[in-house]
């Protein structure tokens, strides 16, 4: 398997698969109600946990939702009956908020067998296939991390990438924002850009009414439409690192694997005293 999502007739099949673990990352911002939790206690697929971005973080962290250590994920899933030889399957409501999140965390901490439903919730649902409610309580299970610095960008490295150049940085973010005519729905951030960076809206890959993902050939003409030359080395980013990976997934669906994503995304940079911005619609 080396497409990096897997479709419900595929997921259906595969419930006999002792191996198999299903779990449900989808994500909501702060505030919005009902929580992503919640929505998950009311619907799940069979057998599914749920992994909540927030909380298998970095706690200390002022910035939302970065990276946990190594350790910490590794007992974090370990609890969610998740070991080193299972396969992941992680899904979400079929707006790709918080999946590719999981599935790029997951990769970063070494485990290389994991993949997102395509369509996710939403698909699945459409087709009537069956649903639980109420919270899953795994067997715990034994898991050790391998953290791949490789897959991650912070600050300083941006920072650096200024006057290099030597990374397109490629930002989820909807156009607005990017441009920055909209505010941001983080509290005290500038509006405005990473300084060359590139615009590919996260919804620009998929199909929002179905939840599926678009084919290969047409993600190749938007990544290409917005100036992102494929061959070269690329980072991406968004709000605060969850949509950004839905970028990378793309990207991934296009054989482009050894990307990397900027954890902090706009939430750090945008921050008052943060670095170098831009805005408009001229150029990148």
């Amino acid at each position: 398997m080396t497409d990096p999502l897997v479709t419900t007739a595929w997921l259906a099949s595969q419930f006999g698969d002792p191996t198999l673990r299903v779990v449900d990352g989808s994500f909501r911002m702060p505030g919005v109600q009902p929580t992503a939790a919640e929505d998950h206690a009311a619907a799940h697929l069979p057998g599914a946990v749920f992994f909540d971005i927030d909380a298998i973080a970095d706690r200390a962290s002022p910035l939302p939702h970065m990276l946990p250590a190594p350790d910490d994920f590794a007992r974090a899933v370990a609890a969610l009956g998740i070991g080193n030889d299972d396969l992941v399957v992680v899904y979400d409501a079929g707006n790709y908020m918080g999946a590719p999140r999981v599935w790029w965390t997951f990769r970063v901490f070494g485990h290389r067998n994991v993949r997102v439903l395509d369509g996710g919730l939403k698909k699945w649902r459409a087709e009537g296939r069956p649903l639980e409610t109420g919270r899953v309580t795994p067997r715990p299970a034994r898991f050790a991390a391998a953290f791949e610095p490789a897959r991650v960008r912070d600050k300083a490295a941006l920072v650096a990438n200024l006057a290099t150049c030597a990374e397109q940085i490629v930002d989820a973010r909807a156009r607005e924002r990017f441009e920055g005519t909209a505010a941001e729905p983080w509290p005290g951030r500038r509006p405005g850009r990473i300084p060359q960076s590139r615009n590919v809206p996260f919804g620009a890959v998929f199909d929002a009414a179905s939840g599926v993902f678009k084919p290969a050939d047409e993600l190749a003409r938007i990544f290409a439409a917005a100036g992102v030359d494929l061959a070269r080395p690329l980072v991406t980013s968004c709000g605060s690192g969850v949509t950004a990976a839905t970028l990378t997934l793309a990207l991934a669906r296009l054989g482009v694997d050894a990307t990397a994503l900027y954890d902090g995304s706009w939430a750090e940079w945008g921050l008052p005293d943060g670095p170098p911005i831009t805005s408009g619609v001229n150029g990148p």
